[in-house]
Order: C-alpha cells, then structure tokens, then sequence
C-alpha cells in the first residue's frame, strides 16, 4: 500500500512524497491518520534549520496526530480497528505504532527506541474519547508538552505565573496554570492578536511585549505589586526572553525553560537575576520524561496525553479559539510558508488527510 507524507527536502523546501506504508507486526497498530497538527516553533525551526534543530536532511515533521486504526498485530491486546488513536505520528497518511514489551524500556528514558524511527510507540498514544472530535484532539501532544513544563513549576493555589510567549505551548501552559490553581496568570506576547485569544481562553492580564524586557518587568511588578512572579513559564525558544524570565520572577520563584531555545542568551546577571534571587531554573524539553514512572512533577508522556485528551472531552480546555486554519495535506507546503512568514499570528493549522 502507498501512503503520502510531508518531507523537508532541503531547508525552507517541504515537498509531499509517496512511500510504501509498512505491514504491522505483532505488536503493531497501524493508523490510518485523519489529521495532523503543525507546531508553528518547532517545526518552524526546524525547517529554517535553525539554531539546535537538526541539520540533515531530509527530515519527516510533525508529532501531533490522530487517526483511526486499520489493522491490530496479533500480540496487542485491548485495540481493535475503528478505534481512533492520537500518537506522536508524523505528517503522514499513516503511520505504525508499537507496543513494546515491559522489559525493552529503560528506566529515565521516553520511551525506548529511537526518536527518527518512523514507528511510534503506545506510550507515546493514547485512545481518543468518544464524542471528543479529531480537530480538537489533534492539539494533545501539544497540550501534554505544555502540561509537563506547568508540571514541573510545582504551582500552589494562589502563586503568580507569567507565561512569556502566547504561541499553543504558551497558551496551553497558561490554560494549564490556571487549571492548577495559579493566580493571577499573566500572558505576555509581541503579537496583540494572539493576547487577544489568551483573555477568551482566560489569562487574567495579558502584556503586551515592547522591543526590550522592561515592559513585560515593570508589569509584572505592578500587577504582583512589586513582588515578582513566583513562577515563570518562558515559551518562546528566544535567547532574549529567558533574560527576560529571570528578571521578572520574584525571590525564591520558579523558572520553566519550557521551549527549546534557539541559541544562545547573553547579558545574563546571574549575581542579581539568579542568585540573590534565590531562583531555581528548571528545564522542561518534552524528550526529558520517564518512560513509564510517575512521581509529582515527573508524568509518563502517555499519562499526560490520556489527560489531556480527557481534559478536552470534559470541556476544561479551551481548543477551538486557537484553530488558526484547516487546509489539505497537498498544501503543506503554502501552510508552512505563512507559518515561516508570519509566525505571530500562526497558532493551530491542521493537515487534514481525507
């Protein structure tokens, strides 16, 4: 059987090639993919070839899918056809996921085979709710990368988050804080249209970034009145903004490096930033997780996409404010050029694989 997939050919070209679909194995699940969410940041970088982005090609996008199930290997046990599936899949018309056996994964690692793989794994899937709809599942992977970056600040009732960057993982990890009882949770973001999705989905101050950290500073401490944030979330993957994220946390908070950063910061006073501060930096990649151990702060990626999707179907997650646009797989290649072009107002645009 023949499949179609999105591939970066080269930096900034993105082609749609034909490849043979792989038959599953025992313990696979092959998914027939309905459709799939470009990440604006990641995969934006990557396509530029961008600072700590992979630097071959080609490479093969996407990690956010949802899909129905074709056929079921022998060995795997509580899937059946029909049963819609999101996984960590690429751009493609189908994609295979594995069930691995217990004794295959390591212990500290995601999940025991090699990220390039074109096969996925069930503890990077899970099953999608009934009634909850494609679109709007689509968006898991995101939420539980943002989820387990708001995990990791350890947020109590009543703390004050700043959430720097309104892209998805931003407004998704400000959706979350909220959630986990943080208050008030400030937005800021360069582009005012994306602030204005943030207060419908229920930041409750957005700021509006000028060309240097001061105005997103000074109104932090005024909203905390002089305190600082106690816990800050930066979602940029700008050098910049980490500066940034260190002078607008208050004594003894909490700074989530939750994006990939794209070089390199500078100008960083770590005397009177980081260190009278008593700040504690976390890093949060999505890649650093346990593969299948839980413990507070430290979530499995599959515990936190059954969530996720779970909050979704419940209606504790706002998803549809932030659908930019749907268009056909074929033409992958114009969404990606909006999303290179004009990256602040890009937030969620789906490939649909009908």
């Amino acid at each position: 059987m023949k499949g179609k997939r999105v591939v970066f050919t080269s930096p900034g070209s993105v082609e749609i090639e034909t490849f043979d679909v792989p038959r599953p194995g025992s313990l696979d699940v092959l998914v027939e993919t309905e459709v799939s969410l470009i990440s604006p940041g990641t995969e934006g970088a990557s396509l530029l070839a961008l600072p700590n982005t992979g630097t071959e090609f080609p490479q093969y996008p996407g990690y956010s899918n949802v899909g129905r199930v074709l056929e079921v290997g022998g060995e795997v046990e509580g899937i059946k056809p029909g049963d819609r599936f999101s996984s960590h899949g690429a751009h493609a018309s189908h994609v295979v996921i594995q069930s691995l056996p217990e004794h295959s994964v390591r212990r500290g690692t995601l999940d025991g085979i090699d990220p390039s793989s074109s096969r996925q794994t069930l503890r990077r899937s899970a099953l999608v709710p009934n009634g909850l709809g494609s679109d709007t599942a689509a968006f898991a992977n995101l939420c539980a990368i943002s989820l387990q970056g708001v995990r990791k600040a350890r947020i109590e009732l009543g703390e004050s988050v700043l959430v720097i960057g309104q892209g998805l993982v931003g407004n998704l990890a400000a959706q979350f804080a909220r959630l986990d009882g943080g208050y008030p949770v400030m937005a800021a973001d360069l582009s005012e249209s994306r602030l204005s999705v943030s207060r419908v989905v229920g930041a409750d101050h957005t700021i509006l970034a000028g060309s240097d950290s001061g105005s997103i500073v000074e109104a932090v401490r005024s909203i905390t009145r002089e305190d600082g944030a106690r816990a800050v979330i930066e979602t940029t993957g700008a050098p910049d903004p980490v500066v940034t994220a260190f002078k607008a946390a208050g004594w003894h908070g909490r700074v989530v490096l939750l994006a990939s950063t794209r070089g390199e910061s500078e100008r960083v006073n770590f005397y009177a930033d980081v260190h009278r501060k008593a700040l504690t930096i976390l890093g949060a990649h999505n890649s650093a997780r346990p593969a299948k151990d839980t413990s507070p702060g430290f979530w499995p990626l599959g515990a936190d996409l059954k969530l996720s999707l779970d909050l979704m179907a419940a209606g504790r997650l706002a998803i549809e404010p932030l659908i930019t646009t749907r268009v056909s797989f074929e033409e992958a290649a114009q969404a990606y050029r909006f999303v290179t072009e004009q990256r602040r107002d890009a937030l969620g645009i789906l490939l649909e694989w009908d």
